[in-house]
């Protein structure tokens, strides 16, 4: 968070649940998809690509908005791709892959909408707020802050998404500690891992899990045998991060800040948006989305039942409803749906678009057929999990699944690891990492990320490690 102010969010993802069957090689009209990876505009579309995520990992010195190059770098990669097949009266089947690249965006942004949404309730009725008065007045150290956030993000994270749960721990590292940079930069790093970690062992923790699962991979129980490795793919980095916390308690105050009313209420219905959300995909066979929406609803209806009630914080003086001028003010759902981090939605779109047109023009399934029948399945799966945190684990793990290479089940679930904890390598790599560089702004960046990469490197190459050694009967 920066609450999500704070809320800049990251970089694909996450959320869970929304299957993403990207790219597009359907056929429309009988023809198939022309492969320009040797062509000038492919190569063109690669130098797009790059020069944006060049600004995008740049935005902390030029302040230039990281939504700006992605969105023109996608109106360019796919103009370009329209006029190849228009000049090839195929008009019909760019617009058919770019149509449905839009509709996953669709469903993405809308449910991060959401999330934000009820996140941002949830600050302007002073929950992080009471919270951190909490914290404060527990005696918690920054040191034991960090192990605590990290333990709790690591076990929601499968329950709920790396994204939403990031997003969540953060906003309390920031209500607790956002004055001392060096603590909130190291606690967000451990809160990405941690998720990141967390939502690798769960059927619905992560999109390349439920993707693994949905095309029948691996069943929903396997999954579960990825427990460990993952605890060791947070563990190890917590370790060696922990000696950089400063051994030092936040400010000490007695103060107490009071919710508003409503609060309780609207993170109860939080947890049952997440609820009808997955139940939405797993009982009825839905978008998780429409779940989502659905949940928005209650938020809705809340509001609505505090505006025509509010004469009760007339009467109830441990309220604190009111604004600067003493005056009560209900809640409105649609103040924090306003505050929503534009710009980072506007960035998934920019990213979602480039790399859809960057598998579309064939250059997904060309590298991973390379991997899989030059390199061989361990080396593959293990390179997967370093290209996911350059590029993203969706895209990666779709081309994976399209290529369908013959593996074992412990293959599966290695690939499943490492393109879940991947993205934790880089703060690009994933969308809690990406989320939370928006939230923090100016605490943690890129470069601060990026200064941890061999710790959490270790743990990569540990959770590896564990995984082909307590499922060696699964290879």
């Amino acid at each position: 968070m920066t609450l999500l102010k704070k809320f800049q969010l990251p970089i694909l993802i996450a959320l869970l649940f929304i299957p993403f069957q990207l790219f597009a090689a359907e056929a429309s009209g009988g023809h198939e998809p022309v492969d320009m990876t040797s062509s000038s505009v492919g190569f063109m579309a690669i130098v797009f690509f790059l020069i944006a995520y060049v600004f995008v990992m740049a935005e902390e010195f030029t302040h230039l908005r990281k939504s700006k190059p992605v969105i023109l770098a996608a109106g360019l990669i796919w103009g370009m791709i329209g006029w190849v097949y228009m000049d090839h009266g195929m008009s019909e089947l760019a617009e058919h892959a770019v149509r449905h690249n839009l509709l996953e965006y669709a469903e993405l942004m809308l449910f991060l909408l959401v999330a934000m949404t009820y996140i941002n309730g949830m600050e302007e009725r002073q929950v992080f707020d009471a919270l951190r008065s909490w914290l404060i007045r527990k005696g918690f150290s920054f040191r034991q802050l960090f192990w605590l956030t990290g333990i709790l993000a690591f076990f929601i994270s499968p329950i709920a998404d790396n994204l939403t749960t990031a997003l969540l721990m953060c906003a309390v590292v920031l209500a607790v500690g956002g004055t001392n940079s060096r603590f909130v930069s190291i606690a967000c790093i451990n809160i990405v891992v941690a998720a990141n970690a967390g939502g690798a062992f769960s059927p619905f923790g992560d999109i390349t899990t439920l993707m693994v699962w949905q095309k029948g991979m691996v069943d929903f129980g396997g999954f579960f045998a990825l427990f460990i490795p993952s605890m060791v793919n947070f563990i190890v980095p917590a370790v060696i991060m922990h000696f950089a916390i400063p051994n030092e308690n936040p400010a000490e105050s007695d103060e107490i800040v009071p919710m508003k009313r409503g609060a309780k209420r609207i993170i109860a219905l939080f947890l049952i948006t997440i609820v009808t959300a997955v139940s939405f995909h797993n009982f009825l066979g839905l978008p998780p989305v429409i779940g989502m929406l659905t949940g928005l609803s209650y938020l809705q209806f809340l509001g609505y039942y505090l505006k025509k009630t509010k004469h009760k914080c007339i009467s109830h003086e441990q309220f604190s409803d009111k604004n600067e001028v003493g005056e009560f003010v209900p809640f409105d759902v649609f103040t924090p749906v306003a505050k929503a981090e534009w710009d980072t939605l506007f960035f998934f779109y920019g990213v979602v678009l480039c790399v859809g047109g960057l598998g579309f023009l064939g250059y997904l399934s060309m590298a991973s057929e390379l991997m899989y029948n030059q390199w061989g399945a361990t080396s593959a799966n293990i390179a997967v999990g370093f290209l996911s945190a350059i590029v993203d684990n969706i895209p990666v793990m779709f081309a994976v699944l399209t290529m369908n290479p013959d593996m074992s089940t412990g293959q599966w679930l290695l690939v499943t690891l490492t393109a879940g904890v991947g993205g934790s390598l880089l703060s690009i790599g994933s969308a809690a990492g990406v989320a939370l560089m928006g939230q923090a702004r100016g605490q943690y960046t890129f470069f601060g990320h990026l200064k941890w990469a061999p710790a959490i490197a270790a743990g990569y190459a540990a959770s590896i490690v564990t995984h082909m050694w307590i499922n060696s009967a699964l290879f």
